[in-house]
């Protein structure tokens, strides 16, 4: 993957200024979006599932109050004259909706880590056993905790090691393994958000199987009916429902899952460059400055 972001951009004249002080740059405990809706915030861009149902209920109440004023139309009898497959076709779309939206928040929240500066500003700085405490102390100066961003995590579990282990030749093995942790954990992240783009068209198919057993059923009827044409009529209309509730059915599922898919690759393309993005400020700012000191070659 090639990255395309342009975040490892220097950090600006405020943000060094702060790095210097004793007011973090970012607080994930305020600017998390389910910290700040009162949920317990998941890990890096992952999603409370509590918080996205509560959502997408919200959000489903919402579509169908709106629906009721209206309901005289033909999208308002699409999703509540159709049987009940549409209404979980809207739940589950609005619940894709709803994991979308806060991956995006909790996303661009840990781009902004890339834009700090952890590494002093000194370009005869050199990263070693004996200056890893310092990178450590302008992170904590920096934000409220190093552990909740992604790329900050990945630098103080290296530091950990090279304190503890004191060879800075492992330090390039670590970041990359922790890299590829990260990408796995992505990965499963979008789990429940790629069910529900499966599930939502197999509700439309479900929703044509059965509207066109409605319909097979009326014209049934109508042939067993005499030659009225008023009864004929009325049996017709339950085959003409039956096709409505099987065709606008599948329709509604394969637009929203449509919708969410095309989404879903935009987030998680966003989510890859960030990824990418991490790995390139590591190397620059962390394993660029690696220098062995003559004792620790002596020692090794």
């Amino acid at each position: 993957m090639v990255s395309t972001h342009d975040d490892n951009a220097p950090a600006s004249a405020d943000q060094e200024s702060n790095s210097a002080g004793s007011t973090p740059v970012l607080f994930w405990a305020k600017s998390d979006i389910e910290q700040r809706l009162g949920f317990r915030g998941a890990r890096f861009t992952r999603c409370n599932n509590l918080l996205t149902f509560l959502l997408a209920v919200v959000l489903t109440v919402a579509f169908y109050t709106t629906l009721l004023a209206v309901q005289e139309t033909w999208i308002a009898a699409m999703f509540t004259q159709r049987g009940a497959t549409p209404y979980f076709i809207i739940f589950f779309s609005f619940w894709s909706l709803s994991i979308l939206f806060i991956k995006s928040r909790k996303l661009a929240l840990q781009v902004q880590s890339l834009r700090l500066s952890i590494v002093p500003p000194d370009q005869a700085f050199i990263l070693s056993t004996t200056t890893a405490d310092q990178i450590s102390a302008r992170m904590v100066e920096m934000v409220d905790d190093p552990k909740h961003f992604v790329v900050l995590n990945r630098i103080t579990i290296a530091l950990s090691n090279l304190r503890n282990l004191g060879r800075v030749t492992d330090v390039d093995e670590i970041l990359r393994s922790q890299a590829e942790h990260d990408e796995s954990s992505m990965e499963t992240s979008y789990s429940l958000l790629r069910g529900f783009v499966w599930a939502i068209p197999v509700l439309g198919f479900i929703g044509t199987v059965l509207g066109l057993s409605q319909a097979i059923g009326g014209f049934g009827a109508v042939l067993g009916t005499s030659s009225d044409i008023s009864q004929i009529t009325g049996s017709l209309q339950v085959v003409t429902s039956g096709l409505a509730t099987a065709f606008e059915t599948t329709l509604a599922a394969l637009v929203a899952a449509l919708t969410i898919q095309i989404l879903f690759t935009f987030l998680k393309k966003h989510e890859e460059e960030f990824l990418d993005n991490c790995a390139e400020y590591c190397h620059r700012h962390v394993v660029n400055r690696l220098r062995v000191m003559p004792y620790q070659q002596e020692s090794e």
